[in-house]
């Protein structure tokens, strides 16, 4: 089928509505608008050379869990969660119910991207581990009502007081089985002509589209477009997160996907995803390029400190996974005693890699900022 052609769906009668089915996706795209070709070009090319860097990058795994706390903030924050980043990475939930919550929402996200990530070593990206996914990502919090890891068997819809003034209303229930069907068909059917990254632009469309679940579609259709990086090949580590592209112009995101929808022009929507996918690899490979120019910059510092050199590496490395420390937590990375550590994290400030957040006698919490503002949007 040509994008031009494109007809993406039908309007069909409920009770006091109209819900939307979507037209099946499990076929050959092709198109004749050359900006298309231009867009794939520059996104493929940009994937590449993160790809490529993230190869020369040692130990880049110690890296990666900032990136899906960043993911798993902003990818939340479109829900209307607002915990940031800092608040995130705190082991203890916060006392608040309302930043509770929050906190939850936003540490199922890393749980469920982690997960997953692992279970695609054994299986392909498939309805079941999505389900998977959703399971644990509505595991405790808001979500914990709304079936976590089952497909709805009841209506929903998208804003609007009730469904009978709802922006959109996706397809009825029992329409679902066909629809997801053809959904996991479609991306792991290797027999259609279809670059990876037209596919998993329309992938990402349809399943905002189908919303199988009652809560916590946006945030699973999300999490699935660096699944389907990281299960296609087209990315060896998942480095590469779209939320915080949707999230700087949320508005133009949401009228990409209802355009498509409404006149029938999957051909824009395509071209926006590609262009964030080339905007979000260009960033992710300078981010890179800044992570390895501050480790060795740091790791100069650390060479001045003597004796404490193999202790001060050992707690760098860690930081790198998580910028924020307590004393506990250097006691438990580094063995040391709690006076040891103490003094461990003075030198630390005093060489400016870490600041204290606290300020007080007891409980100091400290932060490696200049990290940290790597990820903080």
């Amino acid at each position: 089928m040509k994008i031009e052609d494109f007809i993406s769906g039908t309007w069909e009668s409920g009770y006091k509505y109209k819900y939307f089915v979507p037209s099946p996706v499990n076929h050959s795209f092709s198109w004749e608008d050359d900006a298309i070709n231009s867009l794939l070009e520059n996104a493929s090319l940009k994937l590449g050379e993160l790809n490529s860097f993230s190869r020369f990058v040692p130990d880049i795994d110690m890296f990666i869990k900032m990136h899906i706390y960043k993911e798993a903030v902003v990818s939340s924050r479109i829900e209307g969660t607002r915990t940031n980043i800092e608040e995130a990475l705190d082991s203890e939930e916060p006392n608040s119910p309302e930043k509770r919550d929050d906190w939850l929402e936003v540490n199922n996200y890393v749980k469920a991207m982690n997960e997953a990530i692992e279970k695609l070593k054994a299986l392909p990206l498939s309805c079941r581990l999505i389900r998977d996914a959703h399971r644990i990502l509505l595991a405790s919090g808001r979500g914990e009502r709304k079936t976590p890891g089952e497909f709805r068997i009841s209506q929903n819809w998208i804003g609007g007081a009730s469904i009978a003034d709802a922006v959109y209303v996706p397809p009825a229930a029992d329409k679902l089985g066909d629809l997801m069907s053809d959904f996991e068909k479609f991306l792991n059917n290797e027999e259609i002509n279809v670059p990876h990254l037209i596919k998993i632009a329309i992938a990402h469309y349809q399943f905002e589209t189908i919303h199988p679940f009652l809560d916590g579609n946006g945030r699973v259709g999300r999490l699935l477009i660096t699944l389907y990086f990281v299960a296609s090949g087209i990315l060896e580590k998942p480095l590469l997160y779209l939320s915080a592209f949707f999230e700087k112009n949320r508005s133009l995101y949401y009228d990409k996907l209802t355009i498509t929808r409404e006149k029938n022009d999957l051909k824009q929507w395509i071209k926006y995803f590609l262009v964030g996918i080339a905007q979000t690899a260009e960033e992710g490979t300078f981010t890179l390029q800044k992570i390895m120019q501050l480790k060795s910059k740091v790791e100069e510092t650390i060479m001045t400190m003597g004796k404490r050199y193999s202790t001060a590496h050992t707690l760098l490395i860690d930081l790198f996974k998580n910028p924020i420390a307590s004393i506990k937590n250097i006691q438990n990375i580094t063995g040391l005693s709690a006076k040891a550590a103490g003094d461990l994290a003075a030198v630390f400030v005093e060489k400016g890699i870490l600041v204290e957040i606290t300020k007080q006698q007891r409980n100091r919490i400290f932060v490696f900022q200049e990290y940290l503002k790597l990820f903080s949007s």
